[in-house]
């Protein structure tokens, strides 16, 4: 959405900045990191940390802020309220709880997909449905004790390269050409250009380009290992009923099953029966 200059808040503007660059690598900020982080002054960042340390946004030890749990009242109130996590939540515990796999909705925002919906499975003493000794399960609806090795920090509200995971590969692949074109451009133009998560990750936009077309023409996409070893998952997107892609649904799974062929016999079926199940209520 485009704003005129006369219509913006600037300072809303800079004081979300400020709370934005809080993240995994740098979890405490004082007002010099924060003021390279957000390109405002010294003098200016400290203003907003101690603005938001005030209203109980962020704590502080008088020389260093972090985030306080106040953030989540923001998230929290958006999961509550947001039609798109109310409306697949249902459907993916449903799925985690026959699967016994993970299963997650995201959606794009910028560089990363976030995740809005998410349901692991039940613990593996829990009664489940039986397979019929597929490779998704086992005879007798038996189960290991050990559940497989989730990825770190996939979690509801996860930012996550999209560049590197099967939900963003897909929602980027549903961009229009010229979007798309623009999306490598700024990344590419940040000096950074698409980062190298594991040994498996591509890097270079024209490969990443190819890759999305094949996924544009397969209409779902499997992507292993690139964000972090050992992670392997498939995603199909979600459609509305005018054939806009808003989200992205996707399992996790493990390398012995992806190696079973888990993914195009049982686990890609399932996710396009949710993706049409869900259409009419997006």
């Amino acid at each position: 959405m485009d704003l005129a200059a006369a219509d913006t808040i600037a300072g809303l503007v800079k004081g979300l900045a400020v709370l934005e660059s809080f993240d995994t690598e740098r979890q405490r900020l004082n007002a010099t990191l924060a003021a390279q982080r957000t390109g405002l002054s010294r003098a200016a960042a400290r203003r907003h940390l101690l603005t938001l340390a005030h209203l109980g946004y962020l704590e502080t030890d008088g020389h260093d802020y972090w985030l306080a749990p106040k953030v989540l009242r923001l998230a929290g109130r958006y999961l509550a309220s947001a039609r798109l996590p109310r409306t697949v939540q249902p459907v993916l515990d449903r799925l985690a709880a026959r699967v016994r796999e993970p299963f997650s909705v995201a959606v794009l925002d910028d560089e990363a997909v976030v995740v809005v919906a998410r349901s692991v499975p039940p613990a593996a003493h829990e009664p489940s449905v039986d397979w019929q000794g597929g490779s998704l399960g086992a005879p007798g609806g038996a189960w290991p004790a050990r559940p497989q090795r989730l990825a770190y920090g996939l979690h509801l509200g996860a930012r996550l390269p999209a560049h590197a995971t099967s939900t963003g590969r897909v929602l980027l692949a549903a961009l229009p050409v010229k979007q798309l074109r623009l999306w490598l451009a700024a990344r590419c133009a940040s000096g950074a250009g698409l980062p190298r998560l594991t040994p498996y990750t591509v890097t270079d936009p024209a490969a990443l380009r190819r890759i999305l077309q094949q996924v544009r023409q397969a209409d779902h996409c499997i992507c292993s290992e690139e964000h972090e070893l050992g992670v392997h998952a498939v995603a199909v997107p979600l459609r509305d009923m005018q054939g806009r892609t808003v989200a992205a649904i996707n399992a996790v799974l493990s390398q012995q099953r992806l190696q079973a062929g888990a993914v195009q016999h049982e686990l890609l079926p399932l996710l396009q029966e949710a993706a049409r199940e869900l259409r009419p209520l997006l």
